[in-house]
Parts: structure tokens; C-alpha cells; sequence
């Protein structure tokens, strides 16, 4: 493995996963040239693919073949992107075994218009588990109230998770504890706990994108030292309760029994104001332990003049005093953590909707012809 900047991510404690898959990465061998860089996982979500299939031929024969097999829009599209996270999974198969399973993850989300019914993703999140058939696989699953029910239940069964659209600190929490919970259940029931892996995706950039707007329209003259403060922030407090809770007593015995913690990885790090650096979300979000998914262009970015500086420690009190001067000026970090949980479940719902509706058009262009 070359030594770089991801290189020492990983030596530093830090894995570095790419948020984004498709059919030609896979075909050319550049997941295996990025592996060689030090990449150790890979995150998909809706958006990502309704980009790869519908921007792209890769996947034309492919739909055209399915499409003569009398498979559905639906059945087209759960085919399709199973298939690629399978053959991630593969290529990223000997980091799994050499990271005895903390790395080597190609992340696979359930249906997100089942991001409000428990019943229905626990079922869903079954059937993908089966079909996938891979042991470096995660699932994706929200943290909404009833995804914390789903997500229990689903590592109880073993299956790996991918807790996702997490924006709040209490968000965060019920994550940790529906983990814990579902860890100490497929240990009662006997099940390979040390086989058990998940992360906690805090989505960070999205957070400064609207409360730099709200500091904007703010007439007060300290608005100015907060802007581009409060998404950082916020994953301080997050990573202080991350550093509490799988240190705790409620963790010790399953860590005793051979459980791992499920480790925070940030989310959302691409960033979208021009005015920071574009390396912004990398490089104030490393700390031990943890994972942090980039979009590619960010990845490339800090290969090319990334430092890797420990940036958060399990003391938050700075963060504590940004949250609170936010708070002095009206704007509730948790009200805004809200409003993009429910505007994050909608986008990706939008995306699964566009997504198959560009499979749609492809299968009827490929059975007409």
C-alpha cells in the first residue's frame, strides 16, 4: 500500500470509505487501484445510483436482458444494484479478512420509502441480507423512530447495519443503544456476536448549509465566528457521546463477550460552500475510530493535500460553547437536525422514484427495440 494521506488515515485510526459505486468502476479495476491507494469501504445510496444507471450505457444490456425475462421496473432495479454491491463486496473482500472484518464494507440501502414502517424494513432488510449473500455487506437503515425498532431487530439476526441520516446528538444516542440492544440479543440467542459490525452515519455538511444561512439573516455582530462552525460541532458532541457510551458499563460485557462498538462515520463531507476548503469535512473530523465516506472528488482532493492531524478528542466543551452561542442567537441546532431527517428520508425517496423511473424508460426503450 502506497504511503498517503488515506494511508495514514488508516494508521492513524480513521478508515477512509468512498460514498459512491457504479458498474464501470467495478469493470476497469478502479475500485482495486483505490483499494491499492488505501480506500477500505464503500457507501451507496439512491441518489448514487439513479446517477450511475440512468447518466451511463453500463447497464443497458443488462436491463434489456431482464427486461426479456419478464422481470419488473422494481425486480430490474433490486438486481441491478444487488449486483453491484456484490461485486464490490468481492473486490473488497481481502480487506474485510485482513481487518478481521472492521473494514471492507460495500453499504446496500433497504427501500427508503420504508423509512417509517418497522415491520416492512425488517422483512425487506431480511430478504436483501439473503439475496446479497456476502458477510462485508451492510445495510442501510434510517434513523427514524421506527427504523431504531428495524435496526434492533436486524442486528439481533446479525446482519451488519449502516445506521444512516443521523443529524442529532439524540438521534446519535437512540442509535447506539438500538445497537447495543440488538447486540446483547443475538448474543443471548447465541449468535456470533463477534462477527457483528455497524456504524453510525452522521450526516455533517448539510448542517452548516442551513444554519450559515440562518447566521446570514442574523443582525447580531458575533454571527460572523459561527459560520462554518455548527456542523463540526456537532460531531464533537456526537463523538464525546460515542467515546461514553461504548466505554460504559452497558457496553462492558459485550465487549467482554467479543462485541465490537459501532463506530461514528461522517457522512455528507463533500463540501458545498466554495468559500471553505475542500477538504473541510475530512480534515476536522479525524479521530480515532472511526470512518468518514467520501465522495470521490473530496477523496482525491486530500490524496492530493491532505494532513492527517487529530482534530477531535473526547473533550467537546469548545463544541458545547458553539452549540450554546447558537442557541443565545435563536437558532436550535436540534430543530434544524430535524427539519433535514425528514427532508433527507424525502430526497431519498425522491431519488428511489427517479431512479426507477429511469430504469423505467431504459426498459421500455430496450423491449421496444
Amino acid at each position: 500500500m502506497a504511503e498517503n494521506s488515506i494511508y495514514g488515515l488508516n494508521m492513524f485510526g480513521q478508515s477512509a470509505w468512498l460514498d459512491n459505486i457504479n458498474r464501470s468502476m467495478i469493470k476497469t479495476g478502479k475500485i482495486k487501484e483505490m483499494i491499492a491507494l488505501g480506500l477500505r469501504g464503500m457507501t451507496s445510496n439512491p441518489t448514487i445510483f439513479d446517477k450511475a444507471i440512468s447518466s451511463s450505457v453500463d447497464y443497458d444490456e443488462k436491463i434489456l436482458e431482464l427486461c426479456g425475462a419478464g422481470k419488473s421496473t422494481f425486480e430490474i432495479y433490486d438486481d441491478l444494484t444487488v449486483q453491484d454491491v456484490q461485486d464490490a463486496a468481492d473486490i473488497f473482500l481481502p480487506v474485510y479478512k485482513e481487518t478481521s472484518g472492521l473494514d471492507g464494507y460495500v453499504s446496500l440501502e433497504i427501500d427508503p420509502r420504508l423509512a417509517y414502517k418497522a415491520k416492512e424494513t425488517i422483512k425487506e432488510g431480511r430478504r436483501l441480507y439473503q439475496k446479497v449473500n456476502r458477510p462485508n455487506v451492510m445495510l442501510k437503515v434510517p434513523a427514524t423512530p421506527p427504523g431504531f425498532s428495524a435496526i434492533e431487530e436486524l442486528l439481533s439476526l446479525g446482519i451488519n447495519i449502516n445506521t444512516t441520516l443521523i443529524f442529532s446528538l439524540e438521534q446519535y444516542i437512540n442509535t447506539a443503544y438500538a445497537y447495543i440492544r440488538g447486540a446483547r440479543r443475538l448474543l443471548k440467542n447465541e449468535g456470533d456476536i463477534t462477527k457483528l459490525h455497524g456504524v453510525a452515519s452522521v450526516f455533517v455538511s448539510r448542517i452548516d448549509t442551513v444554519i450559515d444561512n440562518l447566521l446570514e439573516q442574523n443582525k447580531q455582530a458575533s454571527w460572523v465566528s459561527l459560520k462554518g462552525r455548527a456542523a463540526v460541532s456537532n460531531t464533537g458532541l456526537i463523538y464525546q457521546k460515542y467515546s461514553e457510551i461504548f466505554s460504559s458499563e452497558d457496553f462492558k460485557q459485550l465487549r467482554e463477550s467479543g462485541a465490537h462498538p459501532q463506530r461514528v462515520l461522517w457522512a455528507s463531507t463533500g463540501t458545498k460552500n466554495p468559500g471553505y476548503s475542500n477538504i473541510k469535512y475530512v480534515s476536522e473530523l479525524i479521530a480515532r475510530d472511526t470512518v468518514n465516506t467520501m465522495p470521490e472528488q473530496t477523496l482525491n482532493s486530500f490524496l492530493s493535500h491532505g494532513k492527517v492531524e487529530e482534530a477531535l478528542t473526547s473533550d467537546a466543551s469548545e463544541a458545547r460553547k458553539n452549540i450554546s452561542a447558537l442557541m443565545d442567537l435563536g437558532i436550535d441546532i436540534n430543530v434544524v437536525c430535524a427539519q433535514l431527517l425528514k427532508e433527507g428520508v424525502l430526497a431519498f425517496e425522491r431519488s428511489f422514484d427517479s431512479l426507477l423511473g429511469s430504469i423505467e424508460k431504459k426498459k421500455n426503450v430496450a423491449c421496444k427495440g
